[in-house]
């Protein structure tokens, strides 16, 4: 159901929007890309093949449904594919792919260049040529002046391939934090890219099957850790990565860019930080705002969704359009009322979509179709509706609130890990291996004590195995709960994996080349590098694009990010109140009812439905699945936990979604393209 409150709407306590100026500059294109480079000699038609780039291009129209271009060379070396979808100057001189002046350098580009109009002047001061007014052309020269070290100076959201056929070598690009994602995959003879695994997936060279170790891993984080996905032989792109691939087939990976920034704010008081938190936030905002085209707010009523309406409502002289999800009988999952009240304190525009639970019965195809490898994360369902009624109202650009909570830490379970770790983990660690082992280990006297404490036994069991205590803000199956639903054969095939290296990769990192970051800091970090870029920022990305609509992440503008790296996490939660810092940054831009509300979060009923309505739905799915025929899982151990949550035992619908969303993607990615 969907609802218009109409334009200016007016709630208690309403104020008009504060009027303001602010420039339009260049073009945007949040597009579909593809492509392929060949690395064969003489040219292999299966990888050179123009109808297929055609097809590969064409799998991704909703991503970019106002125009479609291809490009191969004389050689059929390389070859791009793009779907447009035009946010800024929508004249056709941004048409993609596009060239430098001699057509030596080629390039496919996704997503927004926020500085390229400073980049652009001394480009132009070096005789470089402009035939638009596009960010995209601005990439292609700044190669010529900066070669690989290109990404370092776009600042933006992006992922593009660059082809060189002065040097015959490609690259490949993902931003900092990874709103855009990008995905390869070497082939015989070459290797193909593109945005969606779907793409890859429409050339004939590409085989479907499912990769072993990345199951493992989506089993535990709801989401595959780049550089895995759940088909064999796809890889994703990391952020902040720049893959170099030259004809003799080499593929060189490149960090170009870290969260782990040096120094710590430990001098500066709380009055400089509010301060340079607020101006960085309102910059991002402001960059954000760049478009030719209708733009919202998705609003939820809390403190992120609502910084966005206030601080953008202080650069325009029209409403802001906001939109809010809510759930048909589920007042527990329902924000709407505080969004409208957030809504009427600005003077909004706002519009209202409330879901069924036959509309997430509908959904799913759609949602494991355009995901292409499951997110078991039920945000998705809301958010893929919120989507669709967006681009229907005509708006095709909004501004949402993810990692806020991450950067200043606003979810409890932070606060409820950091705070183990400060009173038990830390002193635990401190003592020598041998005495913390003799005094954690399984059947010591304190395990016994603290048998039934949860998290703290969970402490205890990684300070005896010196393992990392938090995995992330999303963690499903893990230790012995994962080798539980394993079948025999499965236990065999892992041997004891359990996915800690993912974590252990990315914890060591800062350890090593930050030591004097604090456990909170390497929360964040952590966070940012698995979590979300390979969950949060897939699912905005996936589910916006499915309708067309282009989504920016203010809170992620990569400066705020550094900046609020360097801060230590006392700073953030003085007084155990989460997003200290960042409340008080905001003190004179809310009203204190939305800084002190408290946290909601954006979630689904889905643990309702799968108990009542939607349960037959969710069995049948599971059990029936195709993917039982890889032998992978213990169905007895699936049945018990659907009996358990069916008949209220256990809350069991976080892993019932894991295990719902791979199975639904087998059926429809493996088996049901194999049935083809």
């Amino acid at each position: 159901m969907w609802t218009s409150l109409g334009p200016g709407y007016i709630f208690p306590a309403a104020s008009a929007c504060v009027s303001a100026r602010w420039r339009l500059s260049g073009e945007s294109k949040v597009c579909g890309i593809c492509g392929f480079f060949r690395f064969d000699d003489p040219p292999s038609s299966l990888i050179g093949d123009r109808p297929v780039l055609e097809r590969m291009r064409d799998t991704l129209t909703h991503r970019g449904p106002d125009d479609a271009g291809v490009w191969m060379d004389q050689n059929r070396r390389a070859g791009f594919g793009h779907r447009r979808l035009s946010i800024v100057d929508l004249s056709p001189a941004g048409r993609q792919p596009m060239s430098n002046e001699d057509g030596s350098i080629w390039i496919t580009f996704n997503g927004e260049i926020y500085n390229h109009r400073e980049l652009r002047g001394p480009l132009e001061a070096k005789g470089h040529r402009y035939r638009s007014s596009t960010d995209t052309e601005t990439i292609v020269h700044l190669y010529e002046e900066v070669g690989e070290s290109l990404p370092r100076h776009l600042d933006g959201m992006f992922a593009f391939a660059l082809y060189d056929a002065r040097r015959e070598e490609m690259l490949l690009a993902r931003d900092r934090i990874g709103v855009k994602p990008l995905y390869y995959a070497p082939v015989n003879g070459g290797i193909l890219f593109a945005s969606e695994i779907k793409a890859i997936l429409a050339h004939p060279a590409v085989s479907v099957s499912l990769d072993f170790e990345a199951f493992l891993h989506y089993l535990t984080f709801v989401s595959t850790p780049a550089p895995f996905t759940l088909f064999s032989g796809i890889r994703k792109m990391r952020p902040g990565t720049l893959l170099r691939v030259d004809r003799r087939g080499s593929l060189r990976e490149e960090v170009y860019w870290d969260a782990i920034v040096p120094g710590r704010l430990e001098s500066a008081d709380d009055e400089e930080m509010r301060g340079e938190i607020l101006r960085l936030l309102e910059d991002a905002i402001r960059k954000r705002m760049m478009s030719d085209v209708p733009f919202g707010v998705y609003l939820s009523g809390g403190i992120d969704s609502s910084a966005n309406v206030a601080l953008m409502s202080r650069l325009m002289d029209r409403p802001v359009t906001t939109f809010s999800v809510g759930f048909e009988g589920q007042p527990a999952y329902n924000e709407l009322e505080e969004a409208r009240r957030v809504a009427g304190l600005f003077g909004c525009d706002h519009h209202e979509v409330v879901l069924t639970p036959q509309d997430l019965q509908e959904t799913i195809p759609s949602l494991i179709h355009h995901q292409d490898e499951p997110l078991a994360d039920w945000v998705c369902v809301p958010l893929y509706h919120l989507a669709r009624h967006t681009r229907g109202s005509g708006t095709l650009v909004v501004q949402v609130g993810e990692g806020s909570d991450e950067q200043f830490f606003g979810y409890p379970g932070y606060l409820s890990v950091y705070g183990l770790e400060s009173s038990l983990g830390r002193p635990l660690r401190a003592l020598p291996r041998p005495v913390r082992r003799a005094l954690c280990g399984a059947g010591s006297g304190l395990a016994r004590i603290l048998a039934r404490g949860g998290d703290r036994l969970e402490l205890l069991r990684c300070a005896a195995e010196d393992r990392v205590f938090f995995w992330g803000g999303a963690i499903a199956f893990k230790g012995e709960e994962k080798l539980r639903i394993l079948s025999e054969e499965a236990r065999h095939r892992c041997n004891g994996f359990d996915s800690y290296h993912v974590v252990a990769e990315i914890w060591d990192r800062i350890s090593r080349e930050k030591p004097e970051s604090d456990f909170g800091e390497r929360m964040v970090y952590l966070e940012l590098k698995q979590r979300l870029a390979e969950l949060l920022l897939m699912r905005v990305d996936k589910m916006t694009m499915a309708a067309g609509v282009e989504a920016r992440v203010p809170f992620l503008d990569y400066r705020l990010v550094e900046y609020t790296m360097r801060i230590p996490t006392a700073r953030k939660i003085r007084g155990g109140v989460p997003k200290y810092l960042l409340k008080k940054a905001l003190a004179g831009v809310l009203p204190e009812e939305v800084l002190t509300r408290k946290k909601q979060g954006f979630g689904a009923p889905v643990s309702e439905w799968f108990a009542g309505e939607l349960y037959r739905y969710a069995e049948d799915a599971i059990l029936t699945s195709t993917i039982r025929e890889l032998n992978l899982l213990d169905y007895e151990v699936v049945s018990q936990m659907l009996k358990e949550h069916r008949e209220g035992e256990r809350d069991r619908a976080f892993l019932l979604w894991n295990l719902f969303n791979l199975s639904r993607w087998y059926d429809y990615w493996v088996a049901g393209r194999r049935a083809v």
